[in-house]
C-alpha cells in the first residue's frame, strides 16, 4: 500500500491506538479523517495532526453516519484505508459480588465492537470498490483491530 498522499480513514482516530496510528500515517503524507464519537477528543487530534487530518463525528453504529464519514473522506480524494480502532471494553465480570454481567453492558459493546466495525467495512469497502486498481491491482487496504483485557 503506498501512505503517501492516501486518503485513510480511522475509526476511534480520537485518541489512543487510533490516534497514534493517524499519528504515524500523517508523518508518512496521509491524509486521515478521524471518525469518533468523542468530539473533543477528535477535534483536538485532528488540529494537533495538522492541515493532513479531518475530524468527522461518528457513531459507528449508525448507518447514515457512516455514510456521512464515507461522504466527507472522498471530499479529499479516494479512500485507500481503513483502519477501524473504535472499541468499547466495559470492565464488567460475568458475574460480580451485586449481579451478573447486564445484559445492555454486553448488547453495547457488541454493537459497537462487531456491528459497528462490519458496518464501516461494508460502506467503506463499497466506496473502495469504485477506486482504479494501482499497479499492483490494489484498489484499498481495510485493517481491522482487536483488544482483549484481562480484568483480574
Amino acid at each position: 500500500m503506498h501512505i503517501n498522499n492516501s486518503v485513510i480513514v480511522i475509526t476511534g482516530g480520537g485518541s489512543g491506538l487510533g490516534a497514534a496510528t493517524a499519528g504515524l500515517l500523517v508523518q508518512r503524507g496521509a491524509h486521515v479523517v478521524l471518525a469518533d464519537i468523542t468530539e473533543e477528543a477528535g477535534s483536538m487530534t485532528a488540529t494537533r495532526l495538522g492541515a493532513n487530518a479531518r475530524f468527522v463525528a461518528t457513531d459507528v453504529t449508525k448507518e447514515e453516519s457512516v455514510v456521512a464519514l464515507v461522504s466527507a473522506a472522498k471530499e479529499i480524494g479516494s479512500i485507500r484505508g481503513v483502519i477501524n480502532c473504535a472499541g468499547v471494553a466495559p470492565a464488567e465480570k460475568i458475574v460480580g459480588r451485586e449481579r451478573p454481567h447486564r445484559l445492555d453492558t454486553f448488547a453495547r459493546t457488541i454493537n459497537i465492537n462487531l456491528i459497528g466495525t462490519f458496518n464501516v467495512v461494508r460502506l467503506c469497502a463499497a466506496a473502495m470498490s469504485e477506486n482504479e486498481p494501482d499497479e499492483t491491482g490494489e484498489r484499498g487496504v481495510i485493517i481491522n483491530t482487536a483488544f482483549v483485557a484481562d480484568g483480574r
